[in-house]
Formats: structure tokens, C-alpha cells, sequence
């Protein structure tokens, strides 16, 4: 009878402890920094497993690396989605060392898409027609937890983009369209991210 106790109480331990190195159910957060490009993004992170999460951002963005769609422009700033499936590949290690695990505060691999629609480019003259573009990036990255509040991020990614060009598309180094539609890119990606979560 000892031995069926003492199996069943190191039964509720090992579950207690799978169930603390979960991520968090889900929460949302502000952040700003450097992603695609300099902004602000709204997210929110919601459990799918119990180290994959689904993250979702809305923001507005000035991209870097836009190519020669929007030349000659100065800073500008558009809104962008992204989508981004996470697996949090450490939050076991890092409890089982009692290192902070809040707020998913680890390291992590995912699948980033992002997608910036041709709804409205803030200070883009009337006359520049606009774009819209998809990207695919695998991105591996880390993040941490500062207080109770405060976090940041760092995130490195190399993928594919997708602009979306249309018929009365022209700037200084393109005139002509007929030969596509759309513009293929290999792009980088680089997240440095400071955010208040709620």
C-alpha cells in the first residue's frame, strides 16, 4: 500500500511539473522595436500545446526592406499581420533550472508570415501607388520576461517575399510591368523588441 502512495504522489509530482513548464493559456501584449522594420504591433500569444503557441500582431511598421517599390520615400509606415506558430523548445530546461518561464520566456522556432496590405501608407504621396506584399520566414528567437510586465525579444530569420504589383505600379527604376505582376525576394529578418504584457 506504501508503494502504491508513494507511486501515486510522485505520479501528481511529475504532472504538477509537466503542467508548470506549459505555456501560458494566453495573453496580450504591446510591442515596439525593430521587426521587419521600426514599429508598434498589438499581439497575443494563445496555447496550442504545451509548447506550441499561435501568435497573432497587428501594427503599423516602417519595412526596410520593401526594395525599390516604395524608392525615394522617406520614412513611412504601414499596417501589417502576421500569423506565427512558436515552439517553445526550452521551457523545461529553463523551469527545471529555476529560470523564469512566464509569459513563455524562453527560446523558440517558428514559421513567421507576414502580410502588408495596400489599405493606407502613412506619409506616402498620393501620386505613389500601393503595394502589397506576403513574406514566409523561418525564424528562430528568445525572449524574456523583466518584472512582472515587461519583456523583450531578440529573433533571427531568412525567408521568401511576395509584393504584389499593380497595372498603374511605376517609379523611378521601374516603368514597365507587363513582364510581371509581382516581385519575388529572398529577405532577412531581424526582431529586437521591447513590450508591456497585459
Amino acid at each position: 500500500m506504501k508503494k502504491i502512495i508513494i507511486l501515486l504522489i510522485l505520479g501528481f509530482n511529475l504532472k504538477a511539473s509537466a503542467q508548470e513548464t506549459s505555456v501560458e493559456k494566453s495573453f496580450f501584449s504591446i510591442q515596439t522595436g525593430i521587426g521587419s522594420g521600426i514599429g508598434i504591433w498589438i499581439t497575443n500569444e494563445s496555447k496550442l500545446t504545451n509548447s506550441i503557441v499561435l501568435r497573432s500582431e497587428i501594427g503599423l511598421e516602417n519595412d526596410f526592406t520593401v526594395g525599390d517599390h516604395y524608392s525615394n520615400t522617406g520614412f513611412i509606415l504601414q499596417p501589417v499581420l502576421t500569423i506565427e506558430p512558436r515552439y517553445y523548445y526550452n521551457l523545461a530546461k529553463r523551469n527545471s533550472k529555476g529560470k523564469n518561464t512566464a509569459n513563455n520566456s524562453g527560446n523558440y522556432l517558428s514559421v513567421r508570415t507576414n502580410y502588408h496590405p495596400d489599405w493606407f501608407v502613412i506619409n506616402l504621396e498620393d501620386n505613389i501607388t500601393k503595394t502589397a506584399d506576403l513574406s514566409i520566414i523561418p525564424t528562430w528567437g528568445i525572449k524574456r520576461q523583466i518584472g512582472n510586465h515587461f519583456t523583450y525579444e531578440t529573433a533571427l530569420g531568412f525567408g521568401y517575399r511576395v509584393v504584389y504589383l499593380k497595372d498603374n505600379y511605376t517609379t523611378a527604376n521601374v516603368q514597365n510591368v507587363d513582364d510581371a505582376q509581382k516581385r519575388n525576394q529572398y529577405t532577412p529578418y531581424l526582431r529586437l523588441g521591447f513590450g508591456y504584457t497585459f
